[in-house]
């Protein structure tokens, strides 16, 4: 890996830790989800107008992908609503590696490389005790369900993302429409949920949602860039530094509670993903 993509997903990594930073923040976290899926869309929607329309056979994958994705931004949403960004996100970032294994393993059959078995030892190990700093620390328990729900998701649109862009035979075009539906089913989801007030209001709620959709969608672009150059596996692994820099942003940027115990499930969460990557 050159030194110019190793800057590189370091940068993409930081920038998807920023946007979980700015619906965090967000005097509205509804409000700026809602803005940041509806310019996700229209930036989608512009590139896949100049590609070819997508087979039938892709319709049912992208439609799927669509209601995870939504899924994952409603339960990172609403946890939130309860937690602090440096316990969030660690749980919704890190506890998706290990489901994907482990789903891969048990109903696809596929094996469990060594050094992916001691990720999912030390990765669990972390997330306990990360979960359990919740009770110690007083903090409300409300947003573990949410973050464990967005890890879930998580693992599921990876899965059917892979197998859905292998049908497309073109993984920009199904990224480009996956966006598309996944804007509009977000925003019916949660007006059906949460009723007009959830509305995006202010100068606020608008900058900070297109600053974290520009944010998301560079994030992804260069990981995808960076994987056509470096290994794959080295990209995904680096990529997950992102753990690291979602709890630096928080302490630094949030004053959000640093404790000894929270240090190093966090390192824990991150060694054991970059283990699974490797």
């Amino acid at each position: 890996m050159s030194l110019v993509v190793f800057l590189s997903v370091l940068g993409a990594a930081l920038l998807h830790a920023s946007w979980n930073a700015l619906v965090r923040v967000g005097a509205s976290r509804v409000g700026t989800m809602m803005v940041l899926s509806g310019v996700q869309g229209m930036i989608g929607l512009v590139i896949a107008l100049t590609m070819d329309w997508p087979s039938a056979a892709v319709w049912p994958w992208l439609i799927a992908s669509g209601v995870i994705h939504s899924a994952y931004k409603i339960f990172l949403t609403f946890a939130y609503e309860h937690g602090d960004l440096s316990r969030v996100y660690p749980l919704a970032r890190g506890t998706a590696p290990m489901i994907t294994l482990m789903v891969g393993a048990v109903w696809l059959g596929e094996a469990v490389a060594a050094n992916e078995t001691a990720g999912i030892v030390v990765l669990g190990a972390g997330i306990l005790a990360l979960a359990r700093g919740v009770w110690t620390s007083g903090e409300s328990r409300r947003m573990l369900p949410y973050a464990f729900g967005a890890a879930c998701a998580t693992a599921g649109y990876t899965v059917v993302d892979g197998l859905g862009a292998r049908v497309a035979a073109d993984a920009a075009l199904f990224v480009a429409w996956l966006f598309v539906l996944d804007g509009i089913i977000f925003a019916i989801v949660i007006l059906a949920l949460r009723g007009r007030g959830s509305l995006p209001k202010g100068w606020r709620v608008w900058t900070a949602g297109c600053i974290g959709a520009a944010a998301s969608y560079g994030s992804y672009a260069v990981a995808v860039w960076a994987m056509t150059l470096a290994p794959i596996a080295l990209v995904a692994a680096l990529r997950e530094t992102s753990i690291l820099f979602g709890v630096l942003i928080g302490w630094l940027f949030f004053s959000e509670r640093m404790s000894r115990g929270k240090v190093f499930s966090v390192a824990l969460i991150a060694t054991g993903v970059v283990l699974t990557r490797l």
